[in-house]
């Protein structure tokens, strides 16, 4: 039998089920359910590549002989034909290696290590609002240093944080898209970051209400809206953030223990723990006037479809003239604990607010929430918000 071109078109009208070769690595492959497919086999540095070249009748005998004469000669000069031809097919195509598709094809790989898969937006928004605008059409090979300084120069100084992670995302971006095997810079943002200099921007922190100021403030929110009733909550739990108040849902609460999901705690993914809320008298109250608003599971509804809407809380504080912010509550509690409570272990302190503390091997050992310690110190606040004497309060255990 012949070496090469063993195949003949009479054996081609119809080849049974099987492989059948040509000669020199090319095969045609026919299924059992009739479809047929070209295949080349070749030895790059001592490695074999098998490559479809098409389907069969639609690239005849003559044709595939010839594409496959190509391949060979690629192979033989020591270059892989597929990763050839995937680059030619890139280039074929540059708008699909554009920044603003490799941006989406990076976020869906990573969006499952995001909180809520991503779904809030917050990972990809520094690039739609400040980069992709301007460089979304840019072939991400083509991408340098000197594009991303003229990109971020205006929010440098004056929006440094979200600078700082558009520049983040934008490495993350470049490290995707080398991954693909694409040829891209990526230093491109350390020289860019190296050009843009040393930021100027101070961070400031969130207008708080001072500890003190708290009740009068409290004792304001005395009708029973949704606004009202979610403030008074807030207050008396700001561990919890105002994301997950405003989504707390009536099958979280349990008794006098309220239940948010790990992954609606900033800063907390994949596997990590619940947080529980211990909810005191006053929180309890408040929950039960809320009650009657519940739609769909939801303790605080909007008017229309979903919760209430992230800047409810802090529009109403502005309304009143207060520089104050929702999430300052979380500082009036915790200087409220430094100053008024100063027996409570820092752990139990901090955890009051959520914060997480000491490093990941101490707190696998630690397996504690402290929610009993944690009660009485929500007790204690709540006693001070709603007027009480709010006096320094000893926790058992404490040294």
């Amino acid at each position: 039998m012949r070496a090469t071109n063993r195949l003949t078109a009479g054996f081609l009208r119809s080849p049974p089920v099987g492989k059948h070769c040509d000669g020199r690595g090319l095969w045609l492959v026919v299924r059992e359910d009739g479809g047929a497919q070209w295949v080349l086999r070749v030895t790059v540095h001592g490695r074999r590549r098998e490559m479809g070249l098409g389907g069969f009748p639609a690239l005849g005998l003559a044709e595939a002989r010839k594409v496959a004469q190509r391949w060979r000669d690629v192979a033989a000069a020591g270059r892989d034909p597929i990763k050839e031809r995937e680059a030619e097919a890139r280039a074929a195509r540059r708008e699909d290696i554009s920044l603003a598709v490799l941006t989406a094809d990076a976020f869906e790989a990573r969006k499952a290590e995001l909180k809520g898969d991503g779904t809030a937006g917050r990972w990809l928004s520094p690039l739609n609002i400040h980069v992709l605008p301007k460089l979304g059409r840019v072939p991400v090979t083509d991408l340098d240093q000197r594009d991303i300084r003229d990109c971020l120069a205006p929010i440098w100084h004056d929006k440094a944080d979200t600078a700082r992670k558009a520049l983040n995302r934008l490495s993350i971006i470049l490290r995707h898209a080398a991954a693909l095997g694409l040829d891209v810079d990526l230093q491109a943002t350390e020289k860019a970051k190296a050009l843009l200099g040393k930021s100027r921007h101070v961070p400031k922190n969130i207008p708080a209400m001072a500890w003190a100021d708290v009740p009068d403030f409290y004792a304001s929110l005395e009708e029973p809206t949704l606004t009202h009733l979610g403030m008074r909550l807030l207050i008396l739990n700001p561990g919890a953030r105002s994301k997950p108040l405003r989504h707390i849902r009536l099958d979280q609460i349990d008794g006098d223990v309220w239940t948010v999901p790990g992954e609606d705690m900033k800063g907390r993914k994949g596997k990590t723990p619940d947080y529980r809320v211990p909810l005191s008298r006053e929180a309890m109250r408040v929950i039960d006037l809320a009650r009657p608003h519940a739609r769909d599971g939801f303790l605080f509804p909007s008017v229309s479809k979903g919760v209430i809407s992230d800047v409810t809380l802090s529009r109403y504080m502005a309304r009143r003239g207060l520089t104050a912010r929702p999430h300052g509550f979380r500082a009036s509690l915790r200087t409220w604990l430094s100053e008024v409570t100063p027996d409570a272990p820092h752990e139990v302190a901090e955890s009051m607010i959520a914060h997480v503390t000491d490093g990941s091997q101490v707190r696998a050992y630690r397996r504690t929430d402290f929610l009993e310690q944690r009660r009485v110190l929500a007790e204690r606040w709540a006693d001070h918000v709603t007027g009480g004497s709010g006096k320094v309060v000893k926790l058992a255990g404490a040294g």
